[in-house]
């Protein structure tokens, strides 16, 4: 009897995805201009950052590192606000549209990556400029809270529970993290730290060196809308895994209660 069930269950079940299928599920030839737009783009910045671009009059060459993480900085800011918006999204849809969710677990995945890069770079340009990888100023002390913050964050989305309860008290947590945003983007100009001001907004940039930074955020924009896509649809990949386990739970419940 067991033996027949166990057949019948292995006849059923369905094959394991192929190579080719799981490769198809997470691109489409949207996502591929989106690359290699990306990959372009690098080839790009890295050729006018390196060998185009002048060096500063004061920092040399070490103004390169800014080619880097200022849209580091700004990639960072862009993805905490598109989980913010998404995490909005989810609450107000009556359906509870999962999509959301996900979207905003992607992007603040991406954005804590983003930040990550930041804070490295701008260790390294802070022991070039300032003699000292790290000061505890406004700007870095609030950029690093909020770095702490939505790794908290990815880590509330781990807690147990059902996707809709995933996604309800992860929700909550990114409108009140996405607070921070303005307090790290204005607090040069609150507190007057050490950490120098909005360079390009007063205008003390131009030129190539003006133009090379637009090419990295351009860049760095294209590559946050790959990985956002790529990575929601692995989550979408792995809630789908989950229901799917947990229904042949379920049914291996249902058999043991019947014999």
């Amino acid at each position: 009897m067991s033996t027949t069930a166990s057949e019948s269950s292995a006849a059923t079940a369905p094959a394991p995805p192929s190579r080719r299928s799981l490769r198809s599920a997470t691109t489409t030839p949207f996502t591929r201009t989106i690359g290699i737009a990306s990959l372009l783009g690098m080839a790009w910045l890295f050729g006018f950052g390196i060998f185009v671009s002048p060096k500063d009059q004061v920092q040399k060459d070490a103004v390169r590192i800014m080619y880097v993480h200022v849209p580091a900085v700004y990639l960072a800011y862009l993805a905490f606000v598109v989980t913010a918006v998404a995490s909005a999204a989810f609450l107000w849809n009556r359906t509870r549209s999962l999509t959301w969710d996900r979207i905003a677990g992607a992007s603040a995945e991406i954005g804590v990556v983003f930040m990550a890069i930041a804070l490295v770079t701008g260790s390294l340009w802070g022991s070039i400029s300032w003699g000292t990888y790290w000061v505890w100023d406004a700007r870095l002390t609030t950029t690093a809270f909020l770095f702490v913050t939505y790794i908290g964050y990815l880590a509330v989305r781990r807690l147990g529970g059902s996707h809709e309860s995933r996604g309800r008290r992860s929700a909550i947590m990114a409108l009140i993290a996405v607070l921070e945003v303005p307090l790290v983007h204005f607090s040069v100009e609150w507190w007057r730290p050490l950490h120098q001001t909005q360079t390009v907004a007063e205008g003390d940039i131009d030129g190539l060196m003006l133009f090379s930074l637009f090419v990295g955020i351009i860049t760095f924009t294209l590559f946050y809308v790959w990985l956002l896509m790529h990575r929601q649809r692995v989550l979408h990949m792995e809630d789908a895994m989950d229901d799917h386990g947990l229904e042949l739970a379920l049914a291996e419940r249902h058999r043991e209660g019947q014999s």
